[in-house]
């Protein structure tokens, strides 16, 4: 504004400046040359400072500028710094969860059948003692432990599980199963002759994770087994819980 108002004022003195030379001589224009030049300089001192001004606030907006800029690169930088953990986050508990959900199934499959032994009789011992069937044919989940006889839950469920024991002698043939310590079924059968006899018999039990069940024979009986698998041990996870 200053400036457009310093160049009006100089037209008008150059407008007046050729007015009085017509009508007043040589004396008139050379007044007219200084007020010019008076004009021209107060125009001009009018003028600089407010360009300085003017060129020194740019400057502070650019700096301005450039700091904000700068802030926004930081905030950007830590905001994808951010996005990125959280992404491996997320990745490391989808990998978390995929392995709890593959042990998950692979312990839910279980699945077991065994015959007793191809050694003939078993028995009769003196004191109850826990039957070892000694052929495995499926251990799915490997829950059956043929050393020692015994069926332990991977997983707290529902389970079936089924007997069929062989006599081939005169006298008494039996089963115990048991529930860790505690004794939840008993068969028995007394034989009056050396034919072959069998029974069979199944519960389904709910186990927690880590119950244990085992069949025992009752002193004074006797069982059979031979290659023909006569005498069988088998379950099954029915679901889990």
């Amino acid at each position: 504004m200053r400036v457009a108002f310093g160049l009006l004022v100089l037209l008008l003195g150059l407008c007046g400046s050729g007015a009085q030379g017509e009508s007043g001589g040589l004396g008139e224009e050379g007044e007219s040359s200084e007020l010019q030049e008076e004009w021209t300089q107060q125009t001009t001192n009018t003028t600089s400072p407010d360009i300085w001004v003017e060129m020194k606030e740019l400057r502070d907006m650019v700096v301005e500028l450039k700091v904000y800029v700068q802030m926004l690169q930081k905030d950007t930088s830590e905001m994808a710094g951010r996005l990125t953990s959280s992404e491996r986050e997320l990745l490391d508990s989808k990998k978390r969860i995929d392995k709890l959900e593959n042990l998950n199934t692979a312990n839910t499959k279980v699945a077991f059948y065994t015959a007793l032994t191809d050694a003939g009789y078993v028995g009769p011992f003196t004191t109850d003692t826990t039957l070892k069937f000694s052929k495995v044919f499926t251990n799915i989940g490997i829950a059956y432990n043929a050393d020692t006889g015994f069926f332990k839950a991977p997983v707290k469920g529902v389970y079936y599980f089924q007997f069929t024991v062989c006599g081939h002698h005169t006298g008494l043939m039996g089963v115990y199963v048991y529930k860790n310590n505690q004794k939840i079924m008993f068969n028995v059968e007394w034989k009056e002759d050396q034919l072959y006899k069998y029974f069979t018999n199944s519960v389904i039990l709910e186990l927690m994770a880590g119950d244990e069940i085992h069949l025992a024979l009752p002193a004074t009986h006797v069982l059979y087994d031979d290659g023909s698998n006569q005498s069988t041990f088998s379950g099954a996870l029915l679901f889990p819980l």
